[in-house]
């Protein structure tokens, strides 16, 4: 029988550029799994509607939003309304923990992160070195369970050191098809998932007092989706 094509990722990263702390996040499932996973995911943006006034097409990038940066709704809900002033923060930071949630106990997903602390203000170069390793994780991984995957990157395309990386494993060994596939966070539900665990485990990792409001949401709402139960050093 064929080796499969068994895992579907949709990859994005984050980190802090004054620091050095350079962290991409995932959530990968079987092709199969696909369509139930996009459902869910869409089921809960239709509740984030019903509650909050968050279109489904809107899109939730979770550093603007969850530091209440981006207004995400034109019909914030009453209770986050004190003397005709939106408390965005708190309003962000409850949508967050809604979809974490869903993330938590969705089922077939995998979800997990890994880092590494660059210089201050890490290159592109230093960037890729941590996609490099974490995909060389995964090669070693698909390799022993005689699987293939493919993977869907936060991008326009227009960064070739995706590619670049991707060209570099041995072609008769590899298991990662193809180039990596670049779509842009804005039109991808699951890019927008995948950004919200990277954050989580930037977070987890930086332990800024700004953030520590969410510390604990790695351990509490990625952890049971990550088969390393936490972001791993690469």
């Amino acid at each position: 029988m064929p080796d499969p094509l068994a895992r579907v990722a949709y990859i994005d990263d984050s980190g802090h550029q004054q620091s050095g702390l350079v962290v991409y996040g995932w959530v990968h499932f079987s092709p199969s799994h696909w369509p139930v996973v996009l459902r869910r995911w869409l089921e809960i943006r239709k509740r984030l509607y019903r509650e909050f006034g968050i279109h489904v097409e809107t899109e939730l990038h979770s550093t603007d939003y969850i530091n209440g940066r981006r207004r995400v709704t034109d019909r914030a809900p009453a209770r986050y309304v004190h003397d005709g002033v939106t408390f965005w923060k708190d309003l962000g930071r409850d949508v967050a923990r809604t979809l974490l949630e869903e993330i938590s106990c969705l089922e077939g997903l995998t979800a997990g992160a890994v880092y590494r602390r660059c210089d201050p203000h890490p290159t592109a170069s230093d960037k890729v070195g941590v996609y490099r390793a974490m995909i060389g994780r995964w090669e070693s991984e698909l390799a022993a369970r005689h699987e293939y995957a493919m993977l869907f990157v936060d991008g326009d395309g227009s960064d070739a050191n995706y590619r670049t990386a991707h060209r570099a494993l041995k072609l008769d060994e590899r298991r990662i098809l193809e180039d990596p596939i670049m779509v842009q966070s804005s039109v991808s539900q699951l890019i927008q998932m995948a950004d919200l665990v990277a954050w989580c485990a930037f977070v987890s990792i930086e332990r800024h007092p700004a953030h520590r409001f969410a510390e604990a949401w790695y351990d509490r709402y990625i952890s049971p989706r990550d088969p390393a139960r936490s972001p791993v050093a690469v």
